[in-house]
């Protein structure tokens, strides 16, 4: 899988793999940002866009749904379950105040207590435009800033900053309008919508709810030639494979990534899963860390390291298919969310599997709660079924999992958490070799550095509780200080930071490696 590991990788496998665990990130039938991709090119090819809007467009719409991680904790807490609720949205008509009233009579609190519930309303219909807008400006920012890490061109990320707008300039964060809203995204807009109404009513109700939102949420232009030809823009995409049909669409030259742009690539789509929860921020990069430096120490050869490397950045992809109701819950959790829990393995191979050069890595990455005696999962395979990557990676991942802060408890101190690791070699679940090689791997930071962006040290405190979804008060009380200070703390570290929400704010924390110098 490029650089030591073999040639170069394809860089839209990746993102089409990427776009799986976006569809299970927000409840939608598996392939849909593929097809939406497949969908914006062909509508742009008959409405005569050039190659380069076209490439933007298709890009685009594999990577809509990139920002889902980026208020997944936030919703869970308002809506219960943050996945259903994207997907109960996805057919709600915006610029209309009843069905978007009706949407939270319907979500707001579902599933909590009566008296819970009726307070989350309340608030939800209190602050009326503002929490989506919040919401849906984090969701870009955060697509905004991984696009160009994943190797996409300006235009892209542009495009991103427009996801949820409207022609009509009702939509979200700013209220763009017309042909101030990217040609790329207004592609976008129709291919997406209609890719999710074809699959809930078939493509001639597809084609009616394109034509009936001209001219509000759509281009008149776009949306009048899609309703159309709607017949021969959905041909062979209902029983043939999306993801074929998106690689063989591709506009332009097919991007390719190798050696360091392909591991920042596989980083950055690390960074979109652990931003799924605030206990997770900055996993991935530290079991990749640990992972690799194992690795060496083991002497494995370094297409193996390689490997370790990039399956320890993307082991966790198919957390996102989990809702944060069970990530975040605080107490045990029931066997049905066991059952849930234990599908995230088996969701990140099946995310990779599609791409030749990226299935071996994912059968990697999915090993990484796999034991020696065959007690792991999701496939609870032996030790005899386990290579000494696959070893290496279980034991950094426990080991830097230890390190962390869970809903159910506190981080464990380093001595502590060494503890734990031994005791699970010592009882034939872990490797002890590869356990030894983690520990002799695992060291601590040694002097102050200089921060980022010219933050301050009182800054990068706040910084940090805000990253693990802190309040504003809350975070005054931790450090002793006026609630109002904290805000002007907030307001200067965003300014620095080049940010507007708290969900770019994280996103920049763990770029830079706050949060694993201490969380405050």
């Amino acid at each position: 899988m490029g650089g030591e590991a073999g040639g170069a990788l394809r860089s839209v496998e990746l993102l089409a793999a990427l776009s799986l665990a976006t569809d299970l990130g927000t409840g939608q039938p598996l392939e849909h940002a593929l097809r939406t991709g497949v969908l914006a090119v062909r509508l742009g090819g008959l409405a005569g866009v050039p190659e380069r809007e076209l490439a933007d467009a298709f890009h685009a719409a594999l990577l809509h749904s990139v920002g889902c991680t980026a208020d997944a904790h936030e919703a869970a807490r308002l809506y219960g379950d943050d996945i259903a609720v994207r997907a109960a949205y996805a057919t709600v008509d915006g610029g209309r105040p009843a069905e978007v009233v009706g949407f939270l009579l319907r979500q707001a609190g579902a599933g909590a207590p009566p008296l819970r519930r009726a307070a989350l309303l309340a608030g939800a219909l209190a602050e009326g435009p503002r929490r989506p807008r919040r919401a849906l400006a984090a969701h870009c920012e955060v697509a905004r800033r991984l696009a160009p890490r994943l190797g996409l061109g300006g235009g892209v990320g542009h495009a991103l900053g427009f996801v949820f707008e409207r022609w009509d300039g009702k939509g979200f964060p700013a209220g763009a309008a017309g042909a101030a809203i990217p040609l790329a995204a207004r592609l976008l807009h129709v291919a997406r919508d209609a890719d999710v109404f074809r699959a809930q009513a078939g493509a001639e109700a597809a084609a009616g709810v394109v034509a009936g939102r001209a001219g509000t949420a759509f281009d008149p232009e776009l949306a009048a030639r899609f309703a159309r030809h709607a017949g021969e823009l959905f041909a062979e995409l209902d029983g043939g494979s999306a993801w074929q049909a998106a690689l063989a669409v591709e506009p332009g030259r097919p991007g390719l990534l190798a050696g360091d742009a392909l591991d920042e690539a596989c980083a950055a789509v690390a960074d979109f899963a652990d931003l799924k929860s605030p206990f997770t921020l900055g996993h991935s990069a530290g079991v990749a860390e640990l992972a690799e430096a194992a690795a060496w120490r083991l002497r494995l050869p370094p297409a193996e390291v390689a490997a370790v490397r990039r399956a320890g950045l993307l082991h966790d992809l198919g957390r996102v298919g989990v809702s944060n109701r069970v990530w975040d819950k605080p107490g045990p959790l029931s066997d049905g969310e066991w059952e849930q829990v234990r599908l995230h393995p088996y969701y990140t191979e099946r995310a990779l599997a599609r791409s030749p050069a990226l299935a071996p890595v994912g059968a990697l990455a999915a090993g990484h709660h796999e034991r020696l005696d065959g007690s792991g999962y999701h496939r609870g395979v032996p030790a005899a079924q386990l290579g000494m990557p696959a070893r290496v990676l279980a034991a950094a991942d426990v080991r830097q999992a230890l390190s962390e802060a869970r809903p159910h408890r506190p981080a464990l101190p380093p001595a502590a958490a060494a503890e734990a690791l031994a005791a699970e070699a010592r009882a034939g679940r872990l490797d002890a070799e590869a356990v030894d090689a983690v520990l002799g791997a695992t060291g601590r930071r040694g002097g102050r550095r200089p921060w980022p962006a010219g933050l301050s040290e009182r800054e990068v405190q706040v910084l940090r509780l805000l990253a693990r979804g802190l309040s504003n008060k809350a975070i005054a009380a931790r450090l002793g200080v006026a609630a109002k200070t904290v805000g002007h703390h907030v307001q200067h570290l965003y300014a620095k930071a080049g940010v507007s929400t708290r969900a770019g704010a994280t996103l920049f924390a763990v770029e830079h490696d706050l949060l694993r110098d201490g969380d405050g």
